[in-house]
């Protein structure tokens, strides 16, 4: 939905006050991205048990490739927990307010794109 280019501008304006963050694109696996960084760590957020079981098998995968790169793993904060890519993107394009949801210039990004929302409304399986 949004550019690479998009990504990154999004990111740089959240943490433009975090001066000890810098953002980066990549592709490559991402120990080796870590490894070019001289990067010993690497920090991921879980919201729920899914994203354990996904997390648990790229940790055994990432420690094959690069045992010296370890992965540390916060808990979201509870409020948090439910929130996708998919679902903000579905609340906005139906005019949605997703602000609570997501950084500012990403809410305003949404209400660019979608400025009435999509016409209708999600169809019940049962109609």
């Amino acid at each position: 939905m949004f550019t690479v280019e998009e990504r990154v501008s999004f990111l740089e304006e959240a943490l433009r006050d975090q001066d000890n963050v810098e953002v980066d694109v990549f592709s490559e696996l991402v120990v080796e991205f870590a490894k070019r960084w001289g990067s010993k760590t690497m920090v991921k957020g879980l919201r729920v048990i899914s994203d354990f079981e996904w997390e648990f098998q790229m940790n055994h995968l990432n420690r094959t490739l690069a045992p010296e790169v370890e992965t540390v793993y916060l808990m979201s904060n509870p409020q948090y927990s439910f929130v996708s890519s998919s679902g903000v993107k579905e609340v906005a394009s139906f005019g949605g307010n997703v602000d609570e949801l997501v950084p500012e210039p990403v809410a305003r990004r949404f209400k660019e794109m979608f400025p009435a929302g999509k016409p209708g409304a999600p169809v019940s399986p049962q109609e």
